[in-house]
């Protein structure tokens, strides 16, 4: 979340708030701490009636206003209603059976995410893997704590979860605030280069508007990531795996197995699509070997010159993705330094990593840029309140701690999108479109009324 929130809201923004910044999170961390300890002995003072009818009243106007999304926009906006409304009615049920169903649903869902985590990063071993499996196995005795009874016998379930979300968000925006308090480059983009190269992206495009209703249309200028899915790129027909053949690989009937691919073209020309020079065999005994990000598995790699011809040689993409906020300048510094190396690794360095990389840094300072230099803490809690940002923070955890695939960087643009072109709020959305069904009603009335003739006397 500390890398992301960087990229989207840049570096010369966070810098000049630092302070602001570490007073909120000092703050927020001391408040997580007093929540969690109070939940400790088992007398609760925190109000939690009061939490479970904040998630209620939330949840509620989330699905009331739900059909107003767009696509995956929808299914989130369902996903997050229904889940606050059942978390509100387990705090509400306020007996021994709500409490516990509650912990053991949070409780394995950290246990779930804590076990992936590992285990992918005892597969894969990528550079840091043994950081992330420290952070894996921290995750799991979390997950153990929430679904043992000691010492509060469920009691505290949501205390924990409130202090426990106070204290890790405070502690990131210290974290972002000691970052950004010294730096002229964005390390989350720009990773070792130096503040030098950085600092020659320093134009910015200034969009025209603050929020779009909708995707841009296919003939308007836009940042597009193209995204072969595992499933559509087979030349086969495949078998069916759940969630695997969707995020990792999909299996035809053969046994060849098909990874998928992902690329990005801006209208300036750049079109980045990594693929290895020479077709890697993907047969099941040695795909496992494939997996580890060691530098015994790069091999060399080339840059397709267009989509055109790409697509011609292969199939077009299944889906896009395209975003209208992105700084073109950084894209093409990122380009050209990018472009130097042509190493190849399936789960390291390949095209779903590359394109991610690419979009990092188009979008760096996306959201801070909506507002020019009037950018103020609105543009911050506009971020914070998306719930998109959560779901692409999510996303860059799993690919940063498992691999880059094309289904993971399809969420990851989707989730983005929603932040560098922010559609207006549900509940705004919907008022507007009952003016307009009123002003259109009133027109309709005041034809009808001019057009009847004048009765006889």
């Amino acid at each position: 979340m500390v890398k992301l929130m960087m990229i989207l809201l840049g570096v010369d923004y966070l810098r000049n708030r630092w302070r602001s910044l570490m007073v909120a999170g000092c703050l927020l961390l001391v408040v997580g701490i007093g929540v969690f300890a109070d939940a400790l002995d088992g007398a609760l003072g925190f109000p939690i009636a009061f939490v479970g009818w904040l998630l209620l009243i939330e949840g509620a106007l989330t699905l009331a206003v739900a059909w107003a999304g767009v696509g995956g926009q929808r299914r989130l906006r369902y996903a997050k209603g229904i889940a606050f409304v059942l978390t509100a009615a387990l705090i509400f049920e306020g007996n021994h059976h709500g409490h516990f169903v509650l912990s053991i649903l949070i409780g394995l869902a950290f246990l779930f995410d804590g076990l992936l985590q590992a285990t992918s990063a005892l597969v894969v071993r990528y550079r840091r893997y043994r950081v992330a499996l420290g952070f894996a196995i921290f995750e799991m005795l979390i997950g153990i704590f929430m679904i043992q009874p000691y010492p509060t016998h469920y009691k505290g379930t949501v205390p924990y979860c409130i202090g426990a979300f106070f204290i890790f968000a405070g502690w990131n925006l210290m974290l972002i605030a000691t970052r950004v308090r010294k730096l002229t480059s964005n390390p989350a983009v720009w990773g070792d280069r130096s503040a030098e190269a950085a600092s020659e992206t320093g134009a910015h495009l200034e969009p025209r508007t603050r929020e779009w209703d909708g995707p841009p249309a296919d003939d308007e200028p836009a940042l597009t990531v193209h995204v072969w899915t595992p499933v559509g790129s087979s030349k086969a027909e495949t078998q069916w795996h759940p969630i695997v053949d969707r995020y990792i690989a999909a299996v035809d009937r053969n046994g060849v197995i098909s990874t998928g691919h992902a690329a990005l073209e801006s209208p300036e020309g750049i079109y980045l699509s990594l693929y290895p020079a020479v077709e890697i065999d993907r047969s099941p005994d040695d795909f496992a070997r494939l997996l580890r990000a060691t530098r015994e598995n790069d091999v060399p790699g080339m840059f397709q010159p267009s989509y055109a011809i790409e697509s011609k040689a292969w199939c077009p993409s299944t889906t896009r993705v395209r975003i209208r906020n992105y700084d073109p300048v950084r894209l093409d510094s990122f380009w050209r330094s990018y472009r130097e190396d042509t190493t190849y690794n399936l789960t390291h360095r390949n095209c779903s990593s590359s394109v991610s990389r690419a979009l990092d840094a188009a979008l760096e300072g996306a959201a801070g840029r909506l507002y020019g230099a009037r950018a103020g803490w609105g543009a911050l809690f506009r971020m914070i309140a998306t719930p998109e940002l959560w779901v692409a923070a999510q996303v860059r955890k799993r690919a940063v701690t498992m691999a880059w695939t094309p289904g993971l960087t399809l969420d990851y643009a989707r989730s983005l999108s929603m932040v560098a072109d922010p559609r207006p709020y549900g509940w705004l959305k919907v008022t507007r479109m009952a003016l307009a069904k009123m002003r259109e009603s009133r027109r309709a009335w005041r034809e009808e009324s001019n057009a009847d003739p004048p009765a006889r006397v």
